[in-house]
């Protein structure tokens, strides 16, 4: 399924407001991507068309099981993008983050599971002993910082 840039930001939104708190509204996500209301509404019945998301008039919001597999996917691309950047490139956070969120709209699944492979070889990850999982979200954040702490030690 292709999703806009817009309603993969809603995805994306959603999952990181349900991975804080309990319950996801309206105004939360709003208020997370600085639009208005209605524009949220808007977008919402479009997700529960495509089936993405449990929702109705006033009520909370819920990320469906394709839901989230589609908002973790897009995290993923994000996350191995900005790994790419601040890791590899060395480029700073804050621009690496803009740079990423723009780029992931244009690569293909295909090419940033070939960049993730990339950055696994040049980072040699196959030495963690810690039963890294490219795929797992939590280890997508521990090489964050293995990748930062290793381009220390190979600048020394």
């Amino acid at each position: 399924m292709k999703l806009t840039n817009s309603q993969e930001e809603y995805l994306k939104t959603i999952y990181l407001l349900e991975k804080n708190k309990q319950k996801v509204r309206v105004t939360d996500i709003a208020k997370k991507m600085n639009i208005t209301k209605p524009s949220v509404n808007k977008a919402l019945k479009i997700l529960k068309e495509l089936q993405l998301i449990n929702y109705e008039v006033y009520g909370d919001i819920n990320l469906t099981k394709l839901g989230q597999e589609q908002a973790k996917e897009i995290i993923k691309k994000q996350d191995i993008l900005e790994t790419f950047l601040i890791g590899i490139l060395e480029i700073k956070k804050e621009q690496a983050q803009e740079e990423a969120k723009a780029i992931k709209y244009a690569m293909s699944k295909e090419s940033i599971d070939k960049l993730d492979l990339y950055i696994s070889k040049i980072l040699d990850l196959g030495d963690l002993k810690c039963g890294y999982d490219r795929n797992n979200e939590k280890c997508r954040n521990c090489i964050k910082i293995t990748a930062r702490e290793r381009l220390k030690k190979a600048r020394l």
